[in-house]
């Protein structure tokens, strides 16, 4: 039955999936609308464009550009093509861009300007993605659901980021997926303001977008920007919106100071990093409702997320996709296994065999914890695991009780290095405005909810705590 349903959500090619006919407005940026008829004829030609500088099915094309109409028309001109595209962060800097650049080995490079200079710094000559190439329409490559369609970069937070192949097929299943449990349809209106290049604004944010037959407003994010859209009084206001809890604080923060009625908005999607149980509350009050929590990771798509009839469950990422299984490995190492899941990295066989378990399970990494209801709780890294005196803490256990006291706005947990306790448990805290933050108080709080070895041992005052594009907190950066 799985496996039958898998397939089901494996099946076609992005290329035939994604571009399909119709006179409805599909996206939108500024003042610019592409309707599907024109999104499909845009990337025909760019696909025809690419064949005439000789690019072949199966080779890769690197994409680093920030998001706009163009990069979208770039990326599904070299799906149609059956190229495998190389997605870039555009806020990488040489020293990044040259890793991936070395790393993939692409055949063709697409930049904006603004990092046009950076990649012919690097020795390359890219192809401007404001003067793509463009020729009559190439027949449809011969690709099946297992042809690879991208190499996505791991984030990196813990070291040098792998490339993970996702397959035709796996970007189909998790588009898919999201369909049927956030039941969005053609009426519905994303407002998408998360980076196209990472794989919950690709393949949740422009894939789902196409799947369902509805339409995308691609805004730079800021809170009054998102607002507007939410909130305007024509047939383009949006009726969904996926953030991470960074963006979700800064959303709160300025609804606060201008109050506005959100109340019609469907859907709220969070992820990438924790939703904080004061920030799921502050969201619930202002937004409306709580935001849809997911789980999701490079290798996979989004793979677990909260009902979305159901109980939205603070601290709690919820119930496997179609087609997911999830389940609890060595040391509660959470375990993947579905047709969202890749197939293994680029050019890595030892990582890609380190990754899986004898019986096809991804190693995920997290750690985490099933309650009796099913639902699954994330409780920290493997990598992140802080071993004091003997015993083992996972950070997020600390953090969720620290973010509870009110001098508290942010806290990541860390282990440092100490010649009594191996490492000792260090809190990083970036200081409310609502009460004085003393070291001692916020200890003795801690001390009142956790174990004496979970305790932090230290405080220390930041300013911000360090994150990569996604809001996800590079506790490396923090223990140097």
């Amino acid at each position: 039955m799985i496996d039958s349903l898998r397939a089901t959500l494996r099946a076609g090619t992005l290329a035939e999936e994604l571009l399909k006919p119709g006179r409805e407005v599909v996206l939108r940026s500024g003042d610019r609308k592409l309707d599907r008829d024109e999104l499909r004829s845009n990337a025909e030609q760019v696909a025809g464009g690419l064949h005439g500088l000789g690019l072949r099915v199966g080779d890769r094309v690197a994409l680093y550009a920030a998001n706009s109409l163009d990069w979208v028309t770039a990326y599904l001109g070299i799906q149609r093509a059956g190229a495998v595209a190389v997605m870039m962060n555009p806020d990488y800097h040489a020293a990044e861009a040259e890793h991936i650049l070395q790393d993939s080995e692409p055949a063709i490079v697409i930049a904006d300007r603004t990092r046009a200079a950076i990649v012919e710094k690097l020795g390359v000559r890219p192809i401007g993605l404001e003067e793509l190439p463009r020729s009559a329409k190439p027949p449809l490559p011969p690709l099946t659901p297992e042809s690879p369609a991208a190499i996505l970069y791991t984030s990196g937070t813990t070291g040098r980021p792998k490339g993970a192949v996702l397959d035709q097929g796996n970007f189909l299943a998790q588009g898919r997926g999201a369909l049927d449990v956030w039941r969005w349809t053609s009426k519905d209106v994303l407002v998408h303001a998360l980076p196209l290049f990472h794989l919950h604004g690709l393949g949740m944010g422009l894939h789902g977008t196409l799947l369902s037959g509805g339409s995308a407003t691609l805004v730079p994010f800021t809170p009054a920007a998102v607002v507007s859209e939410l909130t305007r009084d024509d047939s383009d206001r949006g009726t969904m919106f996926f953030g991470v809890p960074s963006m979700y604080q800064r959303l709160c923060d300025w609804l606060e100071a201008n109050p506005s009625d959100l109340s019609h908005v469907r859907l709220f999607v969070c992820g990438s990093a924790p939703l904080p149980p004061a920030l799921f509350a502050r969201c619930e009050h202002l937004l409306g409702q709580p935001p849809v929590e997911r789980y999701g990771i490079t290798e996979g798509g989004i793979v677990v997320t909260n009902p979305y009839d159901g109980p939205r469950q603070a601290g709690r990422v919820g119930y496997a996709f179609p087609g997911v299984e999830v389940r609890l490995g060595d040391l509660d190492e959470v375990l993947l296994k579905g047709g969202q899941v890749f197939q293994g990295y680029w050019r890595n066989p030892q990582a890609t065999v380190e990754a899986f378990t004898p019986d096809g399970f991804f190693r995920t990494g997290d750690v985490g914890e099933i309650a009796e209801d099913g639902t699954l709780a994330i409780r920290g890294r493997l990598k992140e695991l802080i071993i004091t005196g003997g015993f083992n803490v996972y950070p997020r256990e600390v953090e969720l009780v620290l973010e509870v006291h009110p001098a508290v706005q942010e806290v990541a947990v860390a282990g440092m290095p100490s010649d009594k306790w191996g490492e000792e448990v260090t809190a990083f805290v970036v200081p409310s405005t609502a009460a004085p933050l003393v070291e001692s108080e916020l200890i003795e709080f801690a001390h009142e909810h956790l174990a004496a070895y979970k305790c932090p041992k230290r405080v220390v005052i930041v300013e911000a705590l360090p994150r990569n594009a996604m809001g996800k907190v590079q506790r490396s950066l923090l223990v140097k």
